[in-house]
Protein backbone atom coordinates (compact mmCIF):
# COMPACT_ATOMS: atom_id res chain seq x y z
CA UNK A 1 0.00 0.00 0.00
CA UNK A 2 1.62 3.37 -0.75
CA UNK A 3 1.33 6.06 1.09
CA UNK A 4 -0.91 7.89 -1.44
CA UNK A 5 -3.66 5.86 -1.06
CA UNK A 6 -3.18 5.27 2.77
CA UNK A 7 -3.66 9.63 2.91
CA UNK A 8 -6.89 9.01 0.89
CA UNK A 9 -8.53 7.21 2.88
CA UNK A 10 -8.46 8.81 6.30
CA UNK A 11 -11.78 10.24 5.92
CA UNK A 12 -13.48 7.16 5.91
CA UNK A 13 -12.21 5.79 8.76
CA UNK A 14 -12.96 9.05 10.62
CA UNK A 15 -16.82 8.86 9.18
CA UNK A 16 -16.70 5.60 10.37
CA UNK A 17 -15.77 6.29 13.86
CA UNK A 18 -18.17 8.65 13.99
CA UNK A 19 -21.47 6.66 13.41
CA UNK A 20 -20.15 4.24 15.43
CA UNK A 21 -19.84 6.64 18.32
CA UNK A 22 -23.65 7.64 17.71
CA UNK A 23 -24.51 4.30 17.16
CA UNK A 24 -23.14 2.92 20.23
CA UNK A 25 -24.64 5.50 22.16
CA UNK A 26 -28.02 4.88 20.57
CA UNK A 27 -27.58 0.99 21.54
CA UNK A 28 -26.05 2.11 25.10
CA UNK A 29 -29.45 4.38 25.77
CA UNK A 30 -31.73 1.51 24.14
CA UNK A 31 -29.63 -0.96 26.88
CA UNK A 32 -29.70 1.21 29.86
CA UNK A 33 -32.77 3.37 29.18
CA UNK A 34 -32.30 6.10 31.73
CA UNK A 35 -35.38 6.82 34.01
CA UNK A 36 -35.73 10.04 33.60
CA UNK A 37 -35.75 9.41 29.67
CA UNK A 38 -38.29 6.38 30.43
CA UNK A 39 -40.52 8.47 32.58
CA UNK A 40 -40.72 11.65 30.74
CA UNK A 41 -43.66 11.76 28.37
CA UNK A 42 -43.23 14.50 26.00
CA UNK A 43 -45.92 14.73 22.46
CA UNK A 44 -48.03 11.55 23.67
CA UNK A 45 -43.98 9.44 23.68
CA UNK A 46 -41.22 8.64 25.90
CA UNK A 47 -38.50 11.19 25.64
CA UNK A 48 -36.24 8.48 24.75
CA UNK A 49 -37.93 7.45 21.44
CA UNK A 50 -37.24 11.05 21.02
CA UNK A 51 -33.59 11.24 21.16
CA UNK A 52 -33.34 8.50 18.92
CA UNK A 53 -35.02 10.28 16.63
CA UNK A 54 -32.64 13.52 16.71
CA UNK A 55 -29.77 11.22 16.92
CA UNK A 56 -31.04 9.27 13.90
CA UNK A 57 -31.81 12.98 12.19
CA UNK A 58 -28.31 14.15 12.95
CA UNK A 59 -26.53 10.65 11.61
CA UNK A 60 -28.26 10.89 8.64
CA UNK A 61 -27.76 14.81 7.79
CA UNK A 62 -23.94 13.70 8.04
CA UNK A 63 -24.13 10.87 5.85
CA UNK A 64 -25.79 12.70 3.55
CA UNK A 65 -22.91 15.73 4.06
CA UNK A 66 -20.19 13.47 3.81
CA UNK A 67 -21.27 10.78 0.79
CA UNK A 68 -23.01 12.77 -1.33
CA UNK A 69 -20.50 15.21 -1.22
CA UNK A 70 -22.21 18.08 0.20
CA UNK A 71 -19.65 18.59 2.53
CA UNK A 72 -17.53 20.61 0.38
CA UNK A 73 -19.85 22.63 -1.33
CA UNK A 74 -21.22 26.23 -0.42
CA UNK A 75 -23.27 26.73 2.50
CA UNK A 76 -26.40 27.83 0.80
CA UNK A 77 -26.20 24.86 -0.92
CA UNK A 78 -26.17 22.53 2.11
CA UNK A 79 -28.80 24.34 3.89
CA UNK A 80 -31.15 24.18 0.40
CA UNK A 81 -31.28 20.37 0.71
CA UNK A 82 -30.33 19.54 4.28
CA UNK A 83 -33.57 22.31 5.50
CA UNK A 84 -36.41 20.53 4.20
CA UNK A 85 -35.29 17.23 5.77
CA UNK A 86 -34.64 18.50 8.84
CA UNK A 87 -37.78 20.72 9.00
CA UNK A 88 -39.93 17.99 7.29
CA UNK A 89 -39.10 14.82 9.07
CA UNK A 90 -39.20 16.23 12.54
CA UNK A 91 -42.93 18.34 11.59
CA UNK A 92 -44.40 14.51 10.24
CA UNK A 93 -43.37 12.54 13.56
CA UNK A 94 -44.68 15.58 15.52
CA UNK A 95 -47.96 14.42 13.20
CA UNK A 96 -47.61 10.82 13.92
CA UNK A 97 -47.37 11.20 17.46
CA UNK A 98 -49.54 13.70 18.61
CA UNK A 99 -52.22 11.57 16.30
CA UNK A 100 -51.41 8.21 17.05
CA UNK A 101 -52.35 9.16 20.74
CA UNK A 102 -56.01 9.38 19.75
CA UNK A 103 -55.95 5.74 18.70
CA UNK A 104 -56.11 5.06 22.53
CA UNK A 105 -58.32 6.83 23.88
CA UNK A 106 -61.46 4.75 24.25
CA UNK A 107 -64.79 6.53 24.23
Amino acid sequence: MSDNQHNGNWWIWKVFWILLGLTTFEVLLGMFKPAFLVNTIFLGTKLLNHVFIILTIIKAAYIVLIFMHLGFEKKSLKWTILLPALVLVPYLLFIILSEGVHAYIIL
